[in-house]
């Protein structure tokens, strides 16, 4: 890892911290945007969301992912190419590799997504009863700080906040794609298939992710080779998404990643966990360039995630 992906002490702004100081906050902004504007990875410790959260996510989605297959298959993702959707996702049934224009064969895991407000034809697992609190309050959770993260993004990029916070005013409740993923990745199989990954590498296509994770794995492109980002407990990892990487004319960076099949046979008998919050802008949002320029012809955020996903599915 080196020093290609820092780690940023966020206590300064962590959740449920008021009254910031200029200085602090100039401070934090000049760090994140540091990352941001190179690797486009960073670890932030003491965001305030706490491990106890994180392994509430991790439990009762665990009792999801142990259910058979058959009950599973009732809260199957629709198959729709189109928009992000609420819904589980079986082994090998998608592959990231398709955002890369690399030909691997479905990844080797599983996920959950979870995609507020609901539609009709989508619900919770009832057999889960703690299910639906348990990853709502984490949503609400990784809402607030990623609303943080944007705001001093805004900040270092010297437009204005309150405009550009309107732009995810309806994360969560209305026409936005943002949505909160818990994946599963079980043990390796003895016979794994060519070039076939835990995940494949990718780019994430939305604005900022958050990422939990519980084991290593996850490798970060550093242009000419893959660096590891191993869990440093009590960090949440953050990433630049396309989205925003074309919205900011290339200013911050979306960084190709993946999950590597681990090394040893100890390490391939081993399960792995992650959650990850992607969060986007308004469906309804023009993504014309920041700053001004014509770099990247503008278009509405609903257009480019459809333009995205339809490589991605299986």
């Amino acid at each position: 890892m080196g020093d290609f992906i820092r780690v940023i002490d966020f206590s300064v702004y962590s959740l449920g911290t008021e009254n910031i100081t200029e200085a602090d906050l100039e401070a934090l902004t000049k760090d994140l945007m540091h990352s941001f504007t190179t690797s486009g990875f960073a670890y932030l410790k003491n965001t305030g969301i706490s491990q106890q959260e994180v392994d509430a996510m991790f439990d009762v989605n665990d009792k999801f992912y142990d259910l058979p297959a058959q009950i599973k298959e009732k809260y199957a993702r629709a198959n729709d190419k189109n928009r992000e959707r609420q819904g589980w996702a079986c082994v090998e049934r998608e592959s990231l590799s398709g955002l890369s224009g690399v030909n691997r064969p479905g990844d080797l895991k599983e996920y959950f997504g979870i995609k507020i407000p609901l539609t009709d034809e989508e619900s919770w697992p009832c057999e889960v009863p703690e299910f639906e609190d348990t990853c709502l309050n984490f949503y609400d959770s990784c809402k607030k700080l990623t609303f943080r993260i944007l705001e001093l993004i805004a900040r270092g990029l010297g437009i204005e906040v309150a405009g550009f916070l309107d732009m995810f005013k309806h994360m969560g409740t209305g026409p936005n794609g943002t949505n909160l993923r818990s994946l599963r990745y079980p043990p390796v199989p003895e016979v794994v298939k060519e070039n076939q990954l835990r995940c494949a590498e990718h780019t994430d296509l939305g604005c900022v992710t958050l990422l939990f994770q519980d084991r290593p794995g996850l490798e970060v492109s550093t242009g000419d080779s893959f660096v590891s980002a191993t869990p440093i407990p009590g960090t949440v990892v953050v990433n630049i998404g396309d989205m925003l990487q074309r919205w900011t004319a290339d200013k911050l960076v979306s960084t190709q990643h993946r999950v590597v099949i681990p090394e040893t046979a100890e390490g391939r008998g081993e399960g792995r966990r992650s959650i990850a919050f992607f969060a986007h802008a308004d469906s309804d949002v023009q993504l014309k360039c920041l700053d001004g320029s014509d770099k990247y012809e503008a278009m509405i955020a609903r257009d480019y995630v459809k333009m995205k996903l339809h490589t991605t599915y299986i």
